[in-house]
């Protein structure tokens, strides 16, 4: 599976932005899909993620209600709806793939096989 994050940018505190997370090379069907963020001098940290059967989805307490995942089954495409940004939300931004998953391993980095490059989010005060 080959990933390839987009949709990144640099915008004020409370715009939004949406980042697309398009998957080639095999259908998502079997997945999760998680992002995970890094802000500079910060360790990666989960963000949110979305089981691609049954579309269960979980978000870190630091987005909850703010960001919203969803997914496109004919692209092969999960989004992060990402609203009401600050400052503290700066990071590159990466998905990521786990063909096998139980709910509680979903936030953690180990568990996913395959990932994308980042994509760089940027919000000034």
């Amino acid at each position: 599976v080959q990933l390839q994050a987009s949709g990144g940018g640099s915008v004020q505190a409370g715009d939004s932005l949406r980042l697309s997370c398009a998957a080639s090379g095999s259908t998502l069907s079997g997945f999760a899909v998680g992002w995970f963020r890094q802000g500079a001098g910060k360790d990666r940290e989960f963000v949110a993620a979305i089981k691609w059967i049954g579309g269960s989805m979980f978000y870190a307490d630091s987005v909850k209600g703010r960001f919203t995942l969803s997914r496109d089954r004919a692209k092969n495409t999960v989004y992060l709806q990402m609203s009401s940004l600050k400052p503290e939300d700066t990071a590159v931004y990466y998905c990521a793939a786990a063909p096998r998953i139980i709910n509680s391993s979903i936030g953690r980095i180990s568990s996913y096989e395959y990932w994308g490059q980042g994509t760089l989010v940027t919000v000034s005060s």
